[in-house]
């Protein structure tokens, strides 16, 4: 279903869209030692599709891949002065390796999205990106 099936106000039921951020975790380095170079041709061929797919229906906010982890930087506050030190905050050996911002009906349609991606990542994580503070 496209986003224009929904109307003026966003939804089926006159509500609004809401805006989700799927994040998607793993290790380019990891991926290409372990995965072979179809299967990576084949992962980047559907992230181009879907990308394509979210850009035709109206629902793609925002996509990227990040850098490698390797090239993080970290800065945090010690002892009052700002340091700066090397490599990705988490001593995971997964690190955020890219992200979506989808802008969609409800939490069905965001899962249903996620559920697609995971295929090729293995493990996403999906949260709500309120416009606001949260009233709770």
């Amino acid at each position: 279903m496209e986003r224009s099936d929904y109307g003026a106000t966003g939804s089926l039921l006159g509500g609004v869209f809401v805006k989700y951020m799927l994040m998607m975790f793993g290790d380019a380095d990891d991926m290409m030692a372990v995965r072979s170079p179809e299967w990576v041709q084949g992962m980047m061929a559907f992230m181009g599709d879907f990308n394509a797919e979210l850009e035709k229906s109206g629902e793609l906010v925002e996509a990227r891949g990040l850098a490698f982890p390797r090239t993080a930087k970290t800065v945090s506050l010690v002892d009052g002065q700002v340091v700066v030190t090397d490599g990705p905050f988490a001593e995971a050996k997964e690190a955020l390796a890219g992200f979506w911002v989808f802008d969609v009906a409800d939490e069905k349609r965001a899962i249903e999205l996620a559920g697609r991606v995971v295929v090729w990542a293995e493990r996403v994580e999906l949260r709500e990106v309120p416009d606001g503070p949260s009233e709770q």
